[in-house]
């Protein structure tokens, strides 16, 4: 009886050891298979997130920019000159109150006089404007020497006088955008607006009624808009794509409104950060072209940081050809970069510009002259330039800023005359005396230091030179008398920047910060940043026929509250 006992329970346990491991594999089984579909959920789950994650706004697009409040003290000093348009004007107004005083009076004869002279000067400037060559304009100055004699009767000269404005006030707003579109495809965007306090127009700092001083202030203009202070527009300053990594290349393309204002070595005194490879060198080029940029940046050891590019720009668009009135051409920049080393510590530069067909006015409304437009294509114009920036850390109790720039610019003038200037060329000839066209060579050298201290103060010095000859395209540049890097003379410059130590919020790249400074210009030349007619010294300005108020020397006291963010 015990024996069957122990035979049936060996029996029991011997079958439960066989089926319970079946059923134990079993659940477990089904288990791994919840589990594994459970995971494959999680996964799906989580790259769902991520995908919308991605497309949020603050993955794809960043906006930045910056707000300036700008106090500024200007005071000059002018030379006696002949205001042209004034003149003319004057020789109108003086016609016609004659002729109606004679015709008030009953004196026929007198009328009949004024009436031939008003005959005489409407014939005159309406031939003026057919005129477009070094050879027309002989002809017809040598045809109409008897009334330009009598002009000198009407000529409104201008004393020698101090022009001052103890407090323009601006305001200055940019928004920056960039979008990433797609893989490798990205679209950067600036909106800016600059304006003068209790003003919606340019003339606050282009001109007070009288002939303004300088070309690149005469108004505003499309390389311009954004960068002289005109209205509270907010105006598109650039918008442009960028394609990069091209066939998984270190090489990119972009087109549009492009980062072509501001470029090193002016981002030391307007405390920005390096332009980058979109930057152009500001001694060269300060102006809001529209263009497109194809680039290469090569991975050498010896050259780190090392790219090239080419540019090219649209200037000036001069509409439909070939049709009556219109022997306009385009124009052009063409430019060739080479930055050999662009690092923390040093920044090396190289650049060749071509400018082609250059326009001699562009288009500008309510300006002293009235209503602007190009009308004659003067020739072409070489720019060479080299410079380099250095920043070296630790030295002393803080890190000192230095940068050096040199250029050359080489005139091609045209047989073409401007009838709106005079009859005057790409640097050459004065008002009605033209001359015959020549190519002219300037050159001009940049430099400055700043030192950055602990204490977020920094301290800048800046020097500039330009020859008799010397014209740069920088119309954009950050200064209310005239681009200071386009004056054919000195400009001393020194500033303080004072930043707050607060704390970043809205980037890491965000500050607020106090800027004083003064700049000092002393003219050699008339016709800083003017390519149009041939320059003058300053100390031979004594009464000339001139289109602009010749300056001898010109301050500008500063101060502004900036903030970036």
């Amino acid at each position: 009886m015990m024996k069957k006992r122990v035979l049936r329970l060996a029996t029991v346990m011997l079958v439960g050891g066989m089926v319970f491991p079946a059923i134990s594999r079993a659940n477990d089984d089904e288990i791994q298979k919840k589990i594994d579909k459970l995971t494959q959920e999680v996964e799906e789950l989580k790259n769902s997130v991520k995908k919308v994650d991605n497309k949020s706004i603050g993955k794809w697009l960043t906006i930045s920019g910056d707000y300036r409040f700008r106090y500024d003290y200007l005071k000059g000093e002018t030379k006696p000159f002949t205001d042209v348009s004034a003149t003319f004007a004057n020789a109108q107004n003086k016609m016609q109150q004659g002729y109606f005083s004679a015709v008030a009076a009953g004196n026929a004869p007198q009328a009949q006089f004024w009436a031939g002279n008003i005959a005489g000067m409407t014939a005159f400037s309406q031939q003026m404007t057919g005129v477009g060559t070094f050879s027309q304009a002989q002809a017809f100055l040598g045809a109409n020497q008897q009334l330009l004699g009598g002009l000198g009767n009407f000529a409104v000269q201008v004393p020698a006088y101090e022009p001052e404005n103890k407090s323009l006030y601006t305001n200055r707003f940019d928004l920056d955008l960039h979008a990433k579109a797609t893989e490798n495809v990205t679209v950067t965007a600036r909106l800016a607006m600059y304006k003068v306090f209790g003003a919606q127009d340019d003339s606050a700092v282009t001109g007070d009624g009288n002939a303004p001083y300088f070309a690149d202030r005469v108004g505003v203009f499309d390389g311009t808009i954004g960068h002289v202070p005109s209205s509270s527009y907010l105006d598109v300053d650039r918008a442009y794509a960028t394609w990069s990594n091209i066939a998984d290349q270190p090489l990119w393309f972009s087109v549009g409104r492009r980062p072509s204002t501001g470029g090193a070595s002016s981002n030391l005194k307007q405390n920005n950060e390096r332009p980058g490879n979109g930057g152009t060198p500001s001694l060269l080029v300060d102006y809001a072209f529209d263009g497109m940029t194809i680039g290469y940046a090569p991975d050498i050891d010896a050259l780190p940081g090392a790219y090239a590019k080419i540019c090219y720009g649209r200037g000036y668009e001069s509409g439909f050809r070939s049709t009556p009135g219109n022997s306009l051409a385009d124009t052009d920049m063409l430019g060739i970069a080479v930055i050999p080393i662009d690092t923390d510590p040093l920044r090396v530069w190289l650049q060749w510009n071509r400018g082609m067909n250059i326009f001699d006015f562009p288009t500008m409304e309510n300006t002293y002259f009235g209503n602007t437009t190009a009308k004659a294509n003067l020739g072409d114009i070489d720019w060479f330039g080299a410079g380099a920036m250095s920043t070296f850390k630790e030295a002393g109790p803080g890190n000192l800023n230095m940068f050096a720039d040199f250029a050359l610019s080489e005139t091609h003038p045209n047989d073409n005359v401007s009838s709106q200037a005079g009859f005057q060329g790409l640097l050459t000839g004065g008002f009605f005396n033209p001359e015959a066209p020549s190519d002219k060579s300037g050159w001009a050298v940049s430099t400055g230091i700043r030192y950055d201290l602990p204490t977020k103060t920094k301290l800048g010095l800046e020097y500039n030179h330009g020859s008799k000859n010397w014209i740069t395209f920088a119309p954009a540049a950050d200064d209310m008398w005239t681009s200071k890097v386009g004056t054919r003379g000195n400009v001393y410059e020194t500033y303080i920047i004072q930043e707050l130590n607060l704390k970043p919020v809205s980037s890491y790249f965000a500050k607020t910060f106090f800027r004083l400074g003064y700049q000092y210009y002393d003219f050699e030349y008339t016709g800083s940043n003017n390519w149009v007619g041939a320059p003058v010294k300053i100390s031979d300005v004594n009464g000339q026929m001139m289109l602009t108020t010749p300056l001898k020397e010109a301050h500008n006291v500063y101060a502004t509250l900036e903030v970036k963010f």
